[in-house]
């Protein structure tokens, strides 16, 4: 007994799946705005997902192109006109809609229209992030919804679109990109340099120093909660007291989560000019020619008995009279970046240090988000 009830069971299962194949439905053209892809597009990319439902017998394109005059159906998109079609195809059922690009979204809208009944049977609109390689994905989860059927939760995540200006999928993706501006106070050997008189090879100006520039960045590895980054930073210093201090930064960035805590390091690189001389006694500076000749401060007998006698040793020293060269430092970075609506305002704090000293600053910037990216 118990064996014959499960074989009824399995059989009328089998029967309820044949009932639903046996239903026919015919994709009618799928009206299309605002993306690449055409209707002829859209249609055939509807008709390939409602064949993956496996519930419906659906008409091809081929069996549809056999009734008489079909081309005056190819801007049928109302109801009366869509239950004629299906009437003249022989289907129980005729599905039609649009997809809409709008702005950052596209909007997938879908109706199945019972033919017999001249009813909508069921209907569906959903929105989408902008992403029209992924209309076929759209369509499907559109497809799936309306037949109550539950669609990959991570692939709706990845495609929906957030009405807010700021998105969930961009949280740890955002990109910092744009300009940088602040100050910086040099302390060491740089600060002796910066306020060292020019009639001594100095710069003459004040240890507070201006910065502007750029930060280009571009991320290797992302999730919703770590970004992995490399940024340039063209900078320009001192620009308040008349000098053109350039220099180029390449770090290693981490941001982290929701809170948007950053943290960089790496080199930076910029253009100095050097020579070799010494400090006296009372902090001046003198360059090698400037009291001795070539050939004294090359002979060796003479160097020695001036390091040894007066105290002065001879190193190469910053010197705006002296030789340009290729000058290194080293950069690290702490801060945060706050946001409002779609403004970005990364605040960082920095020290930049090099030989002897180096410079402690406040480095303010500014971006606006604009687009979000694929999940591809």
């Amino acid at each position: 007994m118990k064996t014959t009830m499960i074989k009824l069971i399995f059989v009328l299962i089998g029967m309820m799946n044949y009932t639903a194949m046996t239903q026919s439905i015919a994709v009618a053209p799928i009206k299309t705005y605002g993306i690449f892809a055409g209707t002829k597009i859209a249609t055939a990319l509807v008709r390939l997902e409602v064949v993956k439902l496996n519930k419906y017998a659906v008409l091809d394109e081929f069996d549809m192109r056999e009734i008489p005059n079909i081309e005056k159906y190819d801007s049928c998109y109302g109801k009366t006109c869509l239950v004629e079609y299906g009437k003249e195809l022989n289907v129980d059922y005729i599905l039609s809609g649009n997809i809409d690009g709008l702005g950052n979204k596209i909007v997938v809208n879908l109706k199945i229209i019972d033919v017999n009944n001249s009813t909508i049977a069921l209907t569906k609109s959903m929105e989408f992030d902008n992403q029209e390689a992924e209309l076929q994905r759209m369509v499907g989860i559109v497809l799936q919804e309306m037949h109550g059927m539950t669609p990959d939760p991570l692939l709706v995540k990845s495609l929906m679109f957030n009405n807010e200006m700021i998105v969930s999928n961009n949280v740890g993706r955002v990109n910092n990109s744009g300009p940088r501006m602040g100050f910086a106070y040099t302390v060491g050997t740089l600060n002796e340099f910066v306020t060292r008189g020019e009639d001594e090879g100095g710069l003459g100006i004040a240890p507070f120093v201006s910065n502007l520039g750029y930060q280009f960045e571009g991320q290797y590895v992302g999730t919703e909660n770590f970004s992995a980054l490399i940024e340039c930073v063209v900078m320009v210093t001192g620009l308040e007291q008349g000098k053109f201090i350039p220099s180029v930064s390449l770090l290693h960035g981490f941001r982290f989560g929701q809170s948007g805590w950053e943290f960089a390091f790496g080199p930076s690189f910029t253009l100095s000019k050097t020579s070799n001389g010494f400090f006296d006694t009372g902090n001046h500076y003198g360059t090698q020619d400037k009291y001795w000749s070539e050939s004294d401060f090359n002979n060796s007998d003479v160097n020695d008995n001036l390091m040894t006698e007066h105290g002065y040793a001879f190193t190469k020293n910053m010197d705006a009279r002296g030789d340009v060269e290729l000058a290194t430092k080293w950069i690290v970075g702490f801060g945060r970046t706050f946001k409002s609506g779609a403004l970005n305002i990364p605040v960082n704090i920095f020290y930049s240090s090099q030989k002897g000293g180096g410079m402690a600053g406040l480095s303010v910037g500014f971006n606006i988000v604009r687009s979000k990216k694929s999940i591809n």
